[in-house]
């Protein structure tokens, strides 16, 4: 827990782009988010005005069973950060509700362990 608070709070911290072990931005997903790609997994980043939610994909672009795994969203802002905890939704989905919607430029970061190995995406709300 408290690797993966550091590793967000530097992330956050140094404005890195767009996420650890990720490549850039790939534009919309299927869902209508933001996309980007995390150890080799697509990862989309979907916010409304009271949560957000991850959709996982594998190498292949297949979804994710999400059952059984634990994930944090932190989310920076005006100077604060906020730790959302993430719930696995069927089929391949991560979900977390919000106290505000988010606002243009928030920045929020996914960190997710996944089978066996750690995940981290990094998104900016547009």
């Amino acid at each position: 827990m408290r690797t993966a608070l550091r590793v967000a709070a530097l992330v956050l911290a140094l404005g890195a782009t767009p996420a650890l072990g990720a490549t850039p931005a790939l534009g919309a997903g299927p869902n209508g988010g933001q996309t980007t790609v995390s150890d080799g997994h697509p990862v989309e980043f979907v916010a409304t005005g009271s949560g957000v939610t991850f959709f996982l994909s594998d190498e292949a672009g297949k979804p994710v069973d999400t059952a059984g795994l634990a994930a944090k969203a932190f989310i920076q802002a005006g100077g604060r950060t906020e730790t959302v905890t993430l719930r696995p939704a069927a089929p391949n989905r991560l979900v977390g509700d919000l106290k505000a919607p988010l606002a243009v430029g928030t920045k929020v970061v996914l960190s997710a362990k996944l089978h066996g190995h750690s995940l981290q995406a990094r998104f900016e709300q547009r």
